[in-house]
């Protein structure tokens, strides 16, 4: 596939996320979808009360849009209309745009309780959960009648291990583990969405080493997309993605992941995600059992505000970190899993 294609799905759901926040933004204000910052966050963190939600559609509607006039920019060009291999791989793509959407889902719901009717944590835990796991049931499914009927996970080093049918739980508590993660990452102006831009390029050069040319369409539009956001997300934000963007973002990275069949690849290249969710994880269960706390704050960028880091500083270390891991995967994959 021409190199120019991934460009100009990076610049279309660019185009399209910046754009929308002139729009978007003064309408959402106008609605009253404001965040309610929650009461036990950074006392400097109650400024941002009444920050306009939901900004994720900025980028959602990027990354769709972007996707479906490059895809069918490519299939032109190709004149590749027949049942063909690349044709699995557009329901591969469907089925990893329609995770992510359906997971976005979930987070307006979360996001229009929390704007609407004013209860900062938004759906219940029990409540998100069945969502949540149905939906990755769901999800597992799919990849399985598209072809990926592997329950082998490879770990480097050391070889294939074969999980038979523990496979599928197992994947499904990963899946549900990571897309919080993403959402949980999102908690400073401009991180989430500066971590995933780097995530995206990481992964785009995995695709197009693969040959997965609709993901990497996807991976680009993703990007374009993130970046346009950010133009109305860095600090200070003019607009929160809310949870309707951090789960689309959390579908997306687990779509990536996934569709390779490459798992401590992923977990490599998303390990900033993975340690801010670990980070609440273990804060958790230390208090709980010593009543003493490992970090300042959970999750773990809430440390490093409280130790005196700018969001600024927050955003540009643990993009550096991401861009570390995400190297380490690109090398990791060329000279051993390839």
């Amino acid at each position: 596939m021409p190199y120019w294609i991934d460009l100009l799905a990076a610049g279309i759901a660019f185009a399209v996320a910046a754009l929308s926040g002139l729009y978007l933004i003064p309408l959402f204000k106008k609605l009253s979808f404001g965040a309610t910052i929650y009461e036990k966050g950074p006392a400097w963190q109650k400024s941002k009360n009444g920050t306009p939600l939901m900004g994720g559609f900025m980028f959602i509607a990027g990354t769709i849009i972007s996707c479906a006039v490059c895809y069918g920019v490519w299939r032109s060009i190709s004149r590749e209309i027949s049942l063909t291999p690349e044709t699995n791989g557009l329901y591969k793509l469907i089925a990893g745009i329609v995770f992510a959407i359906l997971n976005g889902v979930i987070g307006f719901i979360d996001d229009y309780i929390k704007a609407i009717k004013k209860r900062n944590l938004g759906l219940r835990a029990r409540e998100k959960t069945v969502m949540q796991i149905t939906i990755d049931c769901a999800f597992m499914a799919v990849l399985y009648l598209l072809g990926d009927t592997s329950t082998v996970i490879t770990f480097p080093f050391f070889g294939d291990i074969n999980f038979g049918i523990f496979y599928y739980p197992l994947m499904v508590v990963f899946l549900y583990y990571l897309t919080n993660a993403v959402n949980i990452t999102d908690g400073v102006d401009g991180l989430c969405g500066t971590v995933t831009v780097v995530f995206c390029a990481s992964y785009l050069m995995i695709f197009t080493s693969m040959g997965l040319w609709e993901y990497s369409i996807f991976a680009s539009a993703l990007a374009g997309g993130c970046m346009g956001f950010l133009v109305w997300n860095l600090n200070p934000a003019k607009i929160f993605m809310g949870d309707t963007g951090s789960m689309f973002l959390g579908g997306s990275v687990c779509a990536f992941g996934f569709i390779t069949h490459q798992h401590f690849l992923l977990i490599l290249i998303a390990l900033v995600y993975i340690l801010e969710a670990l980070s609440v994880v273990l804060q958790v269960i230390s208090f709980k059992t010593t009543g003493k706390r490992i970090f300042k704050m959970s999750p773990i960028h809430h440390h490093f505000e409280m130790c005196g880091f700018s969001e600024y500083k927050i955003v540009i270390t643990f993009s550096l970190v991401g861009l570390v891991c995400g190297v380490l995967g690109n090398v990791l994959y060329s000279i051993y899993l390839k």
